[in-house]
């Protein structure tokens, strides 16, 4: 379980999370949809503590932060252990292949053997249908593939928690199919994730849960299918945006 309890965030003049209070269960696949700028990244990006709030707590599985003290480097690496990240354009060391990428933090970080790792590896660019790709540098990776492999480097490490930061943003539609249709497997199998995006129609079909965030601060919490009726009028317009 992850907890934010009276989560404040704010850069100078911008309060970016104002009073969040959100609990993610495990197994949930959570979709975070809201306007630009709304603070969705920074909440997804509090939850790995890549960004630091200013104030609250913080509770994931048992290890409880309160943001009114300094985090050590114990619970940023525990927390980031368990939370593993996919960014928007993510990046990958150049002077390694992709398998090596792949097992870079499994052997460095985690002290897998590097023949286990090597093989839950293999398995997982199968898994993302790049099994092809694993002595390629990153260089010779189209966007699609890169995103799809920075999937498969998350997973490497076993995380309890998926976090997403709009994934398919700069993909083609051909290539953010084949990612969305990862993801909503991994959706199916129950992997506990939370994904920042546009997308309305993978929002539909893979959330458990929908959130929707405008200035700083959480305006629905539900089900997808209360949330594509439009219960509120500023939500009706938020989705008419994505129609013609």
């Amino acid at each position: 379980m992850l907890q934010l309890t009276h989560i404040d965030k704010r850069y100078a003049e911008h309060h970016a999370l104002i009073d969040i209070n959100l609990t993610f269960n495990e197994h949930e696949t959570t979709v975070i949809v809201g306007p630009s700028g709304s603070g969705k990244s920074t909440l997804l990006r509090s939850l790995n503590l890549l960004e630091m709030p200013d104030s609250g707590q913080y509770t994931i599985d048992d290890q409880v932060i309160d943001f009114s003290r300094p985090v050590s480097t114990d619970v940023l690496l525990k927390v980031r252990r368990l939370t593993g990240m996919v960014f928007q354009t993510p990046r990958m060391f150049d002077h390694l292949t992709v398998l090596g990428n792949l097992i870079e933090a499994p052997v460095h970080v985690a002290k897998v053997s590097k023949p286990v790792a090597t093989k839950e590896a293999q398995a997982l660019l199968t898994a993302v249908g790049l099994d092809n790709t694993a002595d390629r540098y990153p260089y010779q990776l189209s966007g699609g593939q890169t995103q799809r492999i920075a999937i498969a480097r998350a997973l490497a490490m076993h995380p309890k928690y998926l976090l997403l930061d709009e994934p398919t943003s700069a993909l083609d539609p051909e290539m953010e199919m084949k990612v969305l249709r990862i993801l909503n497997g991994l959706s199916q199998e129950r992997q506990s994730m939370i994904i920042v995006t546009h997308n309305m129609e993978f929002a539909r079909a893979a959330a458990d849960r929908i959130l929707f965030i405008e200035d700083g601060a959480v305006q629905f919490d539900g089900k997808p299918a209360t949330f594509f009726a439009s219960p509120t009028e500023r939500i009706q317009n938020f989705l008419h945006a994505f129609t013609l």
